[in-house]
């Protein structure tokens, strides 16, 4: 997590930050961790905070645990859903 010089700071300013999905799990498993990112880096590259986690099992039932308070949280400090989670986080 962010600390020293950007506690104060809002984030936007220096980065521009989007939460979204980054895979996890073996081959044909669908498993994601919804992070928080730069913008311009890799679908599987460092996160900067880690949110929570979406798992679609066997017969297509989802599982998700997400920490809202961790997500409203870095949304305040300017962060902006990707369309794929933003459409996870209404159903």
């Amino acid at each position: 997590m962010l600390t020293g010089v950007f506690e104060n700071v809002k984030i936007s300013t220096i980065m521009s930050l989007v939460i979204r999905f980054t895979k996890a799990g073996r081959r044909g498993e669908a498993k994601f961790r919804l992070v928080v990112k730069e913008k311009r880096s890799k679908r599987d590259g460092a996160a900067i905070d880690t949110l929570g986690w979406v798992e679609r099992t066997v017969g297509r039932k989802i599982t998700k645990k997400i920490d809202e308070a961790k997500l409203k949280m870095w949304q305040s400090r300017g962060a902006v859903l990707s369309p794929a989670a933003e459409r996870a986080l209404q159903n």
